[in-house]
């Protein structure tokens, strides 16, 4: 693809117009009118301005340099490589501090990079090849031999699902399987707002979630990375992480977290 078509389409799909990109990006529309139109070659640093001014995942900047015949400007680096040891400790601490109610760290396919121990309440019951560092968290939650056979409101929360992973083509579509054809919602139902029931041995479960990113982040790898935490929405769901979370201190069922041995494959 050319940097004009590029440009062109990203723009649009963001619902930009000429002017408003134009001003944002510190240019004129008639500039910006012959870079769209291939009369005019911008500079490095006008495709960067445009870049941050359409809001762009750091991969598709990338691209956007790329498509222009630049060089990238954002590095992609290894999880477990040096340059990214303080955020495999950031994200252990924030697991660590989480407990006793579970939390994931996944990446921008949904494959697990982290987790931590209290997510075994989550998991429990589904098949060993679901589970664990490289699998995919998407694919867990909807497949019946994961959580699928547990969870009460499987019809609205695989819809949920689904509509969070548009962007993941064979996946997406594999998703879209599991899903029954006919769903019944709730009058009251908010599909950005879907709360996640589930039974398990402490008793069934009404738990809420939130999704973290590292807004800042400069690094491919790290601006990828999604922590989805698990809160509980009621008190007897809260009472009942508790106890499991007692039960695993008790077992002594290991590390808190499990980032590093999570990070075998986690980046590919």
């Amino acid at each position: 693809m050319n940097f004009p078509q590029a440009l062109r389409e990203r723009r649009t799909r963001s619902r930009i117009s000429q002017l408003d990109l134009a001003t944002r990006a510190g240019t004129t529309q008639r500039h910006l009118s012959f870079i769209e139109s291939g009369r005019s070659a911008p500079g490095r640093g006008m495709v960067v301005r445009l870049a941050e001014s359409l809001d762009l995942p750091l991969r598709e900047r990338n691209a956007l340099l790329l498509s222009a015949g630049f060089a990238p400007a954002y590095p992609e680096s290894p999880l477990d490589g040096p340059d990214l040891a303080p955020v495999r400790a950031a994200i252990d601490h924030i697991l660590t501090g989480h407990l006793p109610y579970p939390a994931v760290v996944v990446d921008r396919q949904g494959t697990v990079v982290a987790a931590n121990r209290a997510l075994d309440l989550i998991t429990e019951g589904a098949a060993p090849e679901l589970v664990g560092p490289g699998t995919n968290a998407y694919r867990l939650a909807l497949h019946p031999d994961g959580l699928a056979p547990r969870i009460l409101n499987f019809a609205a929360w695989a819809r949920h699902i689904v509509e969070r992973t548009a962007h993941l083509g064979e996946l997406h579509a594999e998703l879209a399987t599991y899903v029954p054809e006919t769903v019944d919602l709730a009058a009251d139902h908010l599909g950005f707002a879907v709360p996640l029931r589930l039974r398990s041995s402490y008793g069934d479960l009404h738990l809420m979630t939130t999704v973290t990113t590292f807004a800042t982040a400069v690094d491919i790898t790290l601006a990828e990375l999604k922590l989805e935490a698990f809160l509980p929405a009621d008190e007897p769901t809260a009472a009942a992480l508790r106890a499991a979370g007692r039960a695993a201190e008790e077992a002594g069922s290991g590390a808190a977290s499990v980032v590093a041995s999570a990070l075998a494959g986690a980046t590919g």
